[in-house]
């Protein structure tokens, strides 16, 4: 069950919602405007980029000096 995190392009609030299925019908939950953008996550990002070592911060190719 994925949440997305979405802002309203009438009132400008920033909210996280539960969706389900492809096509969700999302309302602010400020205003009940159904003009809302999906934002773009970090969280869902977090993966894009790899190292060797797995790590971003170290250099290290066990990663046991960051964990």
């Amino acid at each position: 069950m994925p949440v997305f995190e979405y802002k309203c392009q009438e009132c400008g609030e920033e909210f996280e919602e539960l969706v389900f299925g492809q096509n969700p019908d999302v309302a602010c939950v400020k205003c009940n405007s159904k003009k809302v953008k999906k934002k773009l996550s970090v969280f869902g990002m977090g993966g894009a980029e790899k190292s060797g070592s797995g790590c971003s911060s170290c250099t290290s190719s066990s990663c046991k000096s960051c964990h």
